[in-house]
Order: structure tokens, then C-alpha cells, then sequence
């Protein structure tokens, strides 16, 4: 809300100019937004800047802290002599520990209010110029799909939410109450399905930008969560006519040379062949990495990353064990740095090692790290990873629990297998059981390995009732490996499975009320 109060006294300071007049001639060099959209190329650029908002939301740093550090998919490295501020608060966030004075989790509300305002300054001005049928709707309609993106982000791991349906223009429309869980969810809802109506579906190689098929599974997506599973249905069973399909290897959906390809839903872009690089700096191999002083035996480039990035969403023992006999995601998704830590528990790396049945030889320990998300790059620290926000499997995986959930087991089992045949080469791990509670149980278990550190975890946990369960039993478990785990910390009540609102957002908009468990 920050930022979209500077973005406001930006375009008042523009109106203001834009009504001074020289010599009673209009000044050339003042643009305002009632003036800037001229042509479709200027809407294309706006368009473009909204997808570039998405990166600080979706694969940011507070992004995988809070999808996947707060569950029981990943820890951190824990380092004495490093309790800076953002070390202690990112740590903080993965034990609950964390306040609302916090600063590891606002990037994300402020990341998802700029993506709303760039998205709604297209939506305000989309009739400013006339633009043909087909222009018109698929701008409007990526505009639309990245504002129900934003939201559908925000108001789970938030809760109720300021609801902006255009860009406000005054500090009355700037500074307003949260509207429910229901309201926002209805916002949702109408633009997600605008933007299926608008768009079109894909043509492979893709683009990279929203089509009728991420639409439609971001619908298929909202309507789980509010457990209308009929609607799920109808929503997601029309994505697998689009041409999507499964890559033969699972690690191939990850591959540099397969971005935006048939497996690929929607992902957010990055491209550092371009000629001002964009590179995936946040999200990052090097900060799921150990801390090492040289990076070169794991990543193939000298990179220190001691007090820059690393040491952060390690893959825990619980994940790795959840893994069944055979499935190759395991080692398609995780291995193994194998090295030493010293006195001050940074690493040096010696070799990088399967994580299928390994154990660590004499003198030295295995620290594992997320591998699905290692490829080449040239420069330490950055990557030319894309960050897969959906892919095909989990639209199938998604279409399986919208049946499980309407007691349609046998159906849903194709899609399920689907997923698990690619999974462990053949079909012999194929599910059977058509029991809805063994389903449920299998299907969580599915969404947790096909889509580990990809951010779902925790959303998943919370959705399905199990939050609560699950991290406490974790809890345990992780205080009895880790001395240095405070008392207090898993202690995973009902006000934990939202965060805090942003308290520099609470003290510049009094309308705006504090979650509960967080004080005010």
C-alpha cells in the first residue's frame, strides 16, 4: 500500500502539471496516464511491466520462505555469527516465530499491490484508444488474469484484503478497510473468468504470456480452495484439450531448452541473453546452496555467497523420506553437496552427489539442496531459470482432487496415474483405491513431491485442514535435531496459518486492521 500511495502522488503530481498551462498551450513534455496511451505498443509495454511485477511475488525471497520454508519441505542452515536482521527474520518465519514487525514477509503484500496497480492502469484506460477485437481482448485479458493472480496470491497467505478494482486516484480511494475473504475471492473469480473468455489458448513454443489455459486452471485453482469442486471440474477438464501434455523425464519440465514449452502452463520470464539481462536473482540455485566461499564444484562458477544469499530452503529429512521407493523425482529434484563445515559453519563442497540412497563417508557430511532448479549459467548468482507458477501436472493433479473431493475416485485415477507414471517410468505405481480418504491422503502426498520447492507446500497444508497437524508433529521432530531451535518456536496455532498484515501498512492506512495473534 506503500508503494501504491507513491504511485498515486506520481499521477496527482502529473494531473497537476497536465492543468498548468504556457503561453495557454498544452506543454509536450508532460505525460500523464489520460494522455500516454496512444497506440497498441504502448499497451503492450504497460502489459509487459505487469509481468514484471510478478517476479517480486512469485519467486522472491519472501516467496519461498513463506510457501516452502514455513512448512516441512525445508529449513535453513543455521549460522551463530550471522543473526543479522533479515537472517534472523527469514529463520524466524520457518519456526513461527515471526511478527508483525517482521520485514522478510511485507515484499510480498507490497510485490502484489504494485502487480495490482499496474494491472488496473491497463484496465482503466483499455477504451482510451480503439483498438481492434482481438488487441482489445488479449490485452485486457492478461491484464485481468494478472490482477486475479495477484490477488489469489495475497489473500490466502493474508486473508481479507483492500479490494482496488481500478487505480485509485485519491487519498480516499487510496486508504480503505480490508473487504472479506468472500469479496476478494468474487474478484477473482470475475476477472479469472474474463480473462478465459478473452484469451486465447496456447500455440507451443509459448510465449511466456497468460492464454486461455492458465486462465482456466487459475480458475480450476480459486475453485478448489473455496471447495466448489463441481466448478474445479468444469474449469480444469477444459486445459487438458488445450495440447499441454506431461515431458517424458520429470527433470526435463525444468530443462533451459523446454521454457514455456508443452508441460508449461504459466511461468514468470526471465532471460539473461537479452541485452539488459534479465536474470533470476531471488530465487536463485545460489540461495538454496550452503554458504561457500567457492561455489565452483556445485554450480560451475566461482561464486561466494557466505554473506550475500545461501544457506537457505534446504530440503529436510521429512521430505526426502516422503519420496516412495522408485520415484525419480527424488533425484531429479534434490542431491547431495558433499563437503565440510568449518568452525564457522560455512561449507566446502568436494563433490555433488546423488541423494538416492546416499550416506555420507567418513569426515565428511552431505547437505542437500533443491537440483531441480541447477543449470548452466555464467554468472554467480544469477540464473536464467524460469519460475513455473503452473504446470501441466499440476493442473492434473488439481482436476484428480476436484473428483476425489465429489467422490469420483475412478475418475480421477488417470490423471493421477498420469502424473505418477512419468514419475516411476511405467505403470506399476499406478493408484487403485478408489476410497476418497485414502485419495485425499494420496493426493497431498502427490501435490508434495511433484511440486516441491515450488512454493505450494505450506498453501497446501493450510487448504487442506492439515496445517495445524502436520507442523507441530514437524515441530518435534526438528527440536529434537536442532539445539538451537527456541522453545516457543512450532508452536502452530489457528492464527498462525495467516500472516501478519505489514505493520508500516497499519500505520499509514488506519482503516486497516491487524490478523489476529498479532496484536495492533
Amino acid at each position: 500500500m506503500k508503494k501504491i500511495t507513491y504511485f498515486i502522488i506520481i499521477v496527482l503530481s502529473f494531473m497537476e502539471l497536465s492543468c498548468k498551462k504556457f503561453l495557454d498551450e498544452t506543454n509536450p513534455n508532460n505525460i500523464t496516464l489520460g494522455n500516454y496511451f496512444k497506440s497498441e505498443n504502448d499497451f503492450t509495454l504497460a502489459v509487459n511491466g505487469a509481468y514484471n511485477q510478478l517476479r517480486g511475488l512469485y519467486n522472491s525471497k519472501s516467496a519461498w520462505t513463506m510457501g516452502e520454508m514455513r512448512s516441512d519441505n525445508t529449513h535453513y542452515d543455521y549460522k551463530s555469527s550471522d543473526q543479522a536482521v533479515a537472517t534472523v527474520n527469514r529463520c524466524a518465519v520457518a519456526d513461527f516465530l515471526d511478527d508483525k514487525f517482521n520485514n522478510q514477509t511485507p515484499p510480498k503484500w507490497n510485490a502484489g499491490f504494485n502487480t495490482i496497480s499496474a494491472a488496473n492502469v491497463i484496465i482503466d484506460h483499455i477504451d482510451d484508444i480503439t483498438l481492434p477485437e482481438a488487441s482489445r481482448n488479449a490485452i485486457l485479458g492478461q491484464a485481468k488474469f494478472i490482477r486475479a493472480l495477484a490477488y489469489f496470491d495475497l489473500v490466502r497467505y493474508y486473508g481479507a484484503l483492500p479490494i482496488y478494482s481500478r487505480a485509485p486516484l485519491t487519498r480516499a480511494e487510496t486508504y480503505v478497510p480490508r473487504s472479506s475473504v468472500q469479496e476478494v475471492y468474487n474478484l477473482i473469480i470475475a476477472d479469472a473468468t474474463d480473462a478465459a473468455t478473452m484469451l486465447v489458448g496456447p500455440t507451443f513454443p509459448q510465449t511466456g504470456r497468460a492464454t486461455k489455459g492458465a486462465a482456466l486452471t487459475l480458475l480450476g485453482d480459486v475453485y478448489i480452495n473455496l471447495k466448489k469442486y463441481d466448478l474445479a471440474e468444469l474449469a480444469l477438464k477444459q486445459v487438458t484439450t488445450m495440447g499441454y501434455s506431461l515431458f517424458s523425464n520429470y527433470s526435463d519440465a525444468f530443462q533451459l531448452a523446454n521454457k514455456n514449452g508443452k508441460e508449461s502452463v504459466f511461468e514468470i520470464q526471465f532471460n539473461t541473453a537479452l541485452a539488459v539481462p534479465q536474470a533470476n536473482v531471488d530465487a536463485s540455485i545460489y540461495n538454496f546452496l550452503p554458504r561457500m566461499v567457492n561455489s565452483t564444484v556445485v554450480t560451475g562458477v566461482n561464486y561466494n555467497n557466505v554473506t550475500t544469499v545461501g544457506g537457505y530452503n534446504t530440503p529436510t529429512q521429512d521430505l526426502i523420506s516422503s519420496y516412495e521407493s522408485g520415484d525419480l523425482r527424488l533425484d531429479a529434484s534434490i542431491a547431495i553437496a558433499e563437503g565440510t563445515f568449518n568452525a564457522t559453519d560455512d561449507f566446502t563442497a568436494t563433490g555433488v552427489k546423488s541423494v538416492v540412497g546416499y550416506t555420507a563417508p567418513v569426515g565428511r557430511v552431505g547437505r542437500p539442496f533443491p537440483k531441480k532448479f541447477l543449470h548452466a549459467h555464467t554468472i554467480g548468482g544469477q540464473t536464467n531459470d524460469n519460475w513455473p507458477v503452473y504446470r501441466y501436472a499440476e493442473t492434473l493433479l488439481l482436476l484428480a482432487e476436484s473428483l476425489i473431493e465429489q467422490n469420483k475416485g475412478g475418475e480421477a485415477l488417470p490423471y493421477l496415474n498420469a502424473v505418477r507414471n512419468r514419475a516411476f517410468g511405467n505403470a506399476t505405481a499406478n493408484i487403485t483405491s478408489t476410497d476418497q480418504t485414502v485419495l485425499r491422503a494420496v493426493i497431498l502426498k502427490e501435490r508434495r513431491v511433484e511440486l516441491a520447492f515450488e512454493n505450494k507446500r505450506w498453501l497446501d497444508l493450510v487448504r487442506t485442514g492439515n496445517a495445524i497437524t502436520v507442523m507441530n508433529a514437524f515441530g518435534v521432530k526438528q527440536k529434537l535435531l536442532y539445539s538451537y531451535l527456541q522453545s516457543g518456536s512450532y508452536n502452530v496455532v489457528q492464527e498462525r496459518l495467516l500472516f501478519p498484515i505489514p505493520n508500516a501498512e497499519i500505520l499509514l492506512n488506519d482503516k486497516l486492521t491487524q490478523n489476529e495473534g498479532y496484536g495492533q
